[in-house]
């Protein structure tokens, strides 16, 4: 018997709105697989000869209207059915789920940044050595298994998660500081986000590709990964972004961050800062050190030393209750 207004509503109707049909609440609010999946609570389903409740109802009304938040997806207007009332077919539920399926990869609310780190994210000491070329190598790792889970790393890219690198020094006394302060600067921010088979994610209205720069302008921009996020990342580091110095004599100097899945819960980000000695004559390629960025911190601010700064603006609880934790961030600096 078909789900139209004047039948019965049937388990197998219900079923398969929540786990059966081709677009389902489950597959994407619960556990799910690769792309789809937030790590909510299932709902559950009736058994074949069983009868269809106003409490089983609520639950799929009240979890069809937290995806639609969740995704920005307009839906049908309709109540859950209480305890005692008539449980009537519902118009559009099928459509609605198909719609917020469609909108998987749109993300209507996000978290508060997290700057928490452990280690060093800052160079105080000076680097160089008269006309030596000198490289300073930050290492970030951020683990996401914090409830022990392999999927929650999966739950946090899907549900919009975004991982942010921010690039700054502004410390002087050496003839190449105001050069390198300026060419840090005009980085921007990076962000890394989920991207799975090709597909942007829009979040909380701007689009993000996979490797998305925002903000920076100047030096010359010779990689970014655009097409390349979580998801498509390896056991193997592949650069996601560099900047060349484009001012003369300092070509030689580049800004490089390399992604890597050391697993499928640990992001591993390697960003060199490299001089090839290059400088006026009479001068030296040496830079100071300064001041670090002390944790927890979501922006450089005052701090003068050489820095790249890792944080991650985590999914909102908004719609979604927390299951991808709070991954760990980890930073060192040779």
């Amino acid at each position: 018997m078909a789900y139209s207004v004047g039948n019965v509503i049937l388990a197998t109707d219900f079923n398969g709105f929540v786990s059966t049909n081709s677009a389902n609440i489950n597959g994407q609010w619960g556990i799910g697989s690769a792309g789809f999946g937030w790590g909510q609570t299932d709902i559950s389903t009736v058994s074949p000869a069983g009868t269809v409740t106003a409490t089983n109802w609520s639950s799929l009304v009240n979890t069809l209207t937290a995806m639609g938040g969740q995704t920005g997806t307009t839906l049908t207007s309709r109540s859950a059915p209480t305890a005692g009332g008539l449980i009537s077919i519902l118009a559009n539920v099928d459509a609605d789920i198909t719609s917020c399926q469609t909108n998987n990869n749109t993300t209507a609310a996000v978290g508060t940044e997290y700057g928490t780190f452990t280690g060093t994210t800052s160079k105080t000491t000076a680097t160089g050595t008269g006309q030596a070329a000198w490289t300073i190598t930050f290492t970030h790792t951020v683990t996401f298994n914090v409830f022990n889970d392999s999927d929650a790393a999966r739950y946090f890219w899907n549900a919009g998660g975004r991982v942010r690198l921010q690039y700054g020094k502004s410390s002087t006394g050496t003839d190449t500081d105001p050069d390198w302060n300026t060419f840090a600067g005009q980085c921007g921010s990076i962000y890394l986000s989920g991207r799975l088979s090709g597909a942007d994610q829009t979040i909380v209205g701007v689009t993000y590709t996979g490797t998305t720069r925002i903000g920076g302008t100047g030096g010359t921009q010779t990689t970014l990964a655009t097409t390349t996020g979580w998801y498509n990342l390896t056991g193997s580091p592949v650069s996601i972004f560099k900047l060349t110095n484009a001012t003369s004599p300092y070509s030689g100097e580049y800004i490089e961050t390399t992604a890597t899945a050391t697993s499928s819960t640990v992001l591993t980000l390697v960003t060199t800062w490299v001089s090839d000695g290059s400088s006026g004559a009479g001068t030296t390629a040496d830079i100071s050190g300064g001041t670090a960025v002390s944790s927890p911190a979501t922006t450089i601010g005052a701090a003068t030393a050489p820095t790249t700064l890792v944080t991650y603006i985590p999914p909102s609880t908004t719609y979604l209750t927390d299951s991808w934790g709070t991954p760990t961030i980890a930073a060192s600096v040779t």
